[in-house]
């Protein structure tokens, strides 16, 4: 296979485009400050990890911005922090201000102008919005928990992918989805078969970050420690033709 055979990338955006847990560890500081204790950006991301997948399991409906606020309460919550409603807000207002990752402006902008580029996304319309500012790049199809009714690794949100890519004539041989969540991503696509682009943005690091482990064998098909990476791989093959 070679990379420039798909015509469409299928992107997860946190973790993969969007550096959420730089974005998740600066916003719970306030929160954090009150322990009074020391806690390293590992402790704060298994805090959110802890919090977040039984949240989304609960109410498969909420908007993700309703989420946040309930994610941060919990750890209040576990912390034996009285945290005010404000505090809740400030926490889910703050994904508007989670960082691209420093190459993907600038390897979306490339990849555009090869491949048909699209979004699954467990986020809410207002808050991909606020982040799609931040990419500088027009997506030819944004999907969102919003839009779908569920959050991922549920399979029914790659299939209302799938589906409504097949109505616009793109197969699954047509697509690459490229995520950075073995537990979110590369599991079920590899499940419904699609071919697979990991970006393990966390090479090199401890523990599973905000995402929960996978202990399964995952078959995946490309792995790039950076979306830079995947673009020189691309260049690459054009360039041996």
């Amino acid at each position: 296979m070679k990379l420039s055979q798909f015509s469409t990338l299928t992107f997860d955006c946190y973790g993969t485009l969007i550096d959420w847990e730089t974005g998740i560890h600066n916003a719970l500081q306030p929160l954090l400050a009150l322990t009074g204790q020391t806690f390293d950006k590992q402790a704060a991301l298994n805090a959110f990890r802890h919090a977040e997948g039984p949240a989304q399991s609960e109410d498969p409906n909420m908007l993700y911005r309703d989420l946040l606020a309930n994610v941060h309460r919990e750890i209040a919550r576990q912390l034996g922090i009285s945290a005010t409603a404000e505090m809740h807000q400030q926490f889910a207002d703050a994904i508007r201000h989670w960082p691209p990752f420093p190459d993907s402006v600038k390897s979306l902008g490339y990849l555009k102008q090869h491949y048909n580029l699209v979004i699954l996304s467990n986020v809410d319309n207002a808050g991909f919005a606020h982040s799609n500012r931040h990419l500088q790049v027009e997506f030819d199809a944004i999907f969102t928990a919003e839009d779908i009714g569920s959050y991922k690794p549920a399979r029914a949100n790659f299939t209302h992918m799938l589906s409504q890519l097949s109505a616009r004539g793109i197969q699954h041989s047509d697509i690459l989805h490229t995520a950075q969540s073995l537990y979110h991503d590369m599991v079920p696509a590899t499940e419904l078969g699609l071919t697979t682009c990991w970006i393990d943005r966390r090479a090199g690091q401890q523990g599973s970050g905000a995402t929960p482990p996978v202990k399964q064998a995952v078959n995946i098909d490309w792995r790039f420690v950076s979306l830079a990476d995947m673009v020189a791989a691309h260049q690459a093959e054009l360039q041996s033709g």
